[in-house]
């Protein structure tokens, strides 16, 4: 069992940044996919992105198109973290984001593909 701690959500104004931070005591952590979920008051939870490790150096990342070119998802395996760097916050951005460890041999974009969740961080982008 894995279980991922988010932390770094908070306000910001739009056009802000932030950073979330996912860590994970257990060894195996940098093996598992792991993504990024969203969940605003009143919606579903949506995908935003993931990353996953290609052999001892490599990952491959998927984003939604609602974050393309403004947030980046990286790993520091040295760490056992995988960051969520966001740029041009918007207010639509605002949600509890989840950090979640998804398999080892796919990066998927569906959340039923993953089985620990973190408790999750409020990011909050105001006009």
């Amino acid at each position: 069992q894995v279980q991922p701690v988010e932390s770094g959500g908070g306000s910001v104004q739009a056009g802000g940044s932030l950073r979330l931070s996912c860590a994970a005591s257990e060894r195996t952590f940098s093996l598992y996919a792991v993504g990024w979920f969203r969940q605003a008051p009143g919606k579903e939870r949506e995908f935003v992105a993931a990353i996953g490790s290609i052999g001892w150096s490599g990952s491959i990342t998927k984003y939604a198109d609602s974050v393309k070119g403004r947030f980046t998802i990286s790993r520091d395996n040295a760490k056992n973290t995988v960051y969520l760097q966001m740029n041009s916050l918007k207010p639509e951005d605002t949600a509890v984001y989840y950090c979640a460890v998804g398999g080892r041999l796919t990066v998927s974009i569906n959340l039923h593909d993953y089985n620990y969740w973190g408790q999750g961080t409020q990011v909050t982008v105001s006009s």
